[in-house]
């Protein structure tokens, strides 16, 4: 368990990092790209059981959903999609057989979540639309200017 911690945790700060080095790429739709695509992790481990295929497709669709909000009205949203899906890493084992789900993958995953939530929250202010546009472009389409 500690080492899929420590994992997620290195996983979390990699992931940044690599969004960081990138600074030209607006950050808030990779980020929300990565947020509707672990849902779907989960349908890939329990596709052989009906019943996990159904409710972690669900999931899924809705972390979709929390991502595309979070790109649309808030970061903020796609802070706590991350936060809850933490959430839903930690308490799948509760109310739904973890066989399927390789050991230890909860501890994995709810770390690298709550990294990228976290850091998402602190960092908001570099998520901001404003940033994806260079001011000169913003002017030019204001006064409909043709750009140079």
């Amino acid at each position: 368990m500690f080492s899929a911690i420590i994992i997620g945790f290195t996983g979390g700060l990699l992931n940044i990092l690599f969004f960081t080095i990138l600074k030209r790429m607006d950050k808030g739709p990779l980020y929300a790209l990565i947020l509707s695509g672990i849902g779907f992790l989960y349908v890939g481990f329990v596709w052989t059981d009906m019943q996990a295929l159904i409710i972690n497709s669900a999931q899924a669709i809705l972390f979709v959903f929390i991502a595309y909000y979070g790109i649309r009205k808030s970061t903020y949203i796609l802070a706590t999609g991350y936060f809850l899906h933490g959430i839903w890493d930690i308490t799948y084992q509760f109310f739904q057989n973890p066989g399927l789900i390789p050991p230890h993958y909860e501890w994995f995953c709810m770390t690298i979540d709550f990294v990228i939530g976290i850091y998402i929250w602190v960092f908001i202010k570099q998520f901001s639309q404003k940033e994806a546009r260079p001011e000169s472009i913003k002017s030019n389409r204001s006064t409909n200017k043709p750009l140079p």
